[in-house]
């Protein structure tokens, strides 16, 4: 009898067993690669604040990343408007996607979105804007056009007109105008009287319009724009997404690249952090624009 039969016959079941489980560990693990490699790629929306070119600039590299640190491959889905990308979230649609704090909320109940990471460095304030040079006081608005991205939108609308209906009593003609981009332009070419905007989009515009604009009120400060997933993707790759971004952080790089988003000081989000803004009875303001 070989040397080498000797050994197998000297083995027992267990321990063939637990040589079967090791040497089937070991091919996991050198297949994790080539496993992420073949997985669909990820569905990625983002709310359209911006217009699709600087949308897709923002996030492309980001994406990147995500995939370089995760080995997972996402996709950006387009919205052409914030309307649109509500009702893709409310059906499920996204994997992952970056939404407005109200947004959170109605995906959470659709669809049981939870968010991963936000910025904990800047909180949402809504922001009511005019020409440089219009009158800074909010009556001489009575009857005037007022432009807002969209009527979901929670700072750059739903907020502000809450405050323009219920604070100054005010009437007027509410347009939408599909993203924070729009809104501002409408405003400085005078087809709109005022805008609803949030300040992180307002400094993100070129200088040539943020400098030709005057904020005349701003909300209260809410928890900013968290970055969801769907709770069909698992577990261990929703941990794997939120440490990549954490981790994107640290470098000079990954934090150029989330400042255009734009993420001031990224950390963990917890669905808790949104549940105040259900004291705001913003609901009937939502269902009037349905």
């Amino acid at each position: 009898m070989s040397k080498q039969t000797d050994i197998i016959t000297a083995t027992t079941p267990a321990t063939k067993a637990a040589l079967f489980s090791l040497l089937l560990f070991i091919a996991l693990i050198s297949n994790k690669g080539s496993y992420a490699a073949n997985e669909p790629p990820f569905n990625v929306g983002i709310v359209p604040q911006f217009e699709i070119r600087q949308t897709h600039d923002i996030w492309t590299p980001i994406l990147a990343e995500l995939k370089k640190r995760t080995g997972y491959t996402f996709k950006l889905s387009g919205s052409a408007s914030i309307p649109d990308f509500e009702k893709q979230f409310s059906d499920g649609v996204f994997d992952f996607a970056y939404m407005n704090p109200y947004h959170i909320l109605v995906a959470n109940n659709k669809q049981r979105y939870v968010p991963l990471v936000r910025d904990v460095g800047n909180e949402l304030r809504g922001i009511l804007v005019v020409k440089k040079g219009a009158s800074r006081n909010i009556s001489a608005l009575e009857g005037k056009t007022i432009a807002f991205p969209a009527p979901n939108a929670l700072g750059a609308s739903l907020m502000i007109r809450d405050a323009l209906n219920n604070q100054f009593k005010l009437n007027y003609q509410a347009i939408y105008v599909k993203s924070h981009n729009s809104v501002y332009l409408n405003v400085l070419l005078g087809l709109a009287a005022a805008g609803g905007g949030i300040e992180n989009t307002l400094e993100q515009q070129p200088d040539d319009i943020r400098n030709n604009l005057d904020i005349i009120y701003r909300t209260k400060h809410f928890p900013s724009h968290p970055f969801v997933s769907h709770p069909r993707v698992p577990i261990a790759i929703q941990n794997s997404v939120q440490q990549a971004f954490l981790d994107l952080s640290n470098t000079p790089a990954g934090k150029a690249a989330l400042s255009k988003i734009p993420f001031k000081q990224i950390g963990r989000a917890n669905y808790r952090d949104y549940k105040p803004i259900t004291d705001l009875n913003l609901e009937q303001l939502s269902s009037q624009e349905q």
